[in-house]
């Protein structure tokens, strides 16, 4: 079930993104990835949140959408294959017929998701949005690469 999320799924929302950078962006490096969770932790009680549930209701997923952007979408690894993520994506088209979201290139599980289900390379940053040397992939739905 994808339900609207708020203030009080902040703390899941977290403890799902934390588990699933430690399982699959190793790239980063410590200092990087403290800062990156310290402005996650204080942005999210704030974002625009949908929510992936089991059928206990127990949040296994999360997506913050905004403005025609995926600008977040994590499950957590225990959960991993389990349709989480494509049915948070198949929310989003709910919400927009083209979304658009960047992936780290160096998550390995990332771009394979995203072109598995429709979404095609617009193009590419040596950098991500502050400056760190982290390749984001810019994608969108049914665009052609």
């Amino acid at each position: 079930m994808i339900r609207r999320g708020g203030p009080a799924d902040a703390a899941r929302a977290f403890a799902i993104w934390r588990a699933a950078v430690d399982a699959t962006h190793g790239f980063l490096a410590p200092a990087d990835k403290a800062a990156i969770a310290a402005a996650v932790e204080a942005m999210l009680p704030a974002a625009p949140l949908w929510i992936a549930t089991d059928a206990s209701g127990t949040a296994q997923g999360f997506m913050i959408f905004e403005e025609g952007m995926i600008e977040a979408l994590f499950v957590d690894p225990a959960a991993h294959g389990q349709g989480f993520g494509s049915a948070l994506l198949a929310h989003a088209l709910t919400l927009d017929s083209c979304p658009r979201v960047d992936a780290n290139e160096q998550a390995d599980n990332a771009l394979p998701f995203y072109e598995a289900r429709g979404f095609r390379r617009t193009g590419r940053s040596a950098r991500d949005p502050e400056g760190r040397p982290y390749p984001i992939v810019h994608l969108q739905y049914g665009k052609p690469s």
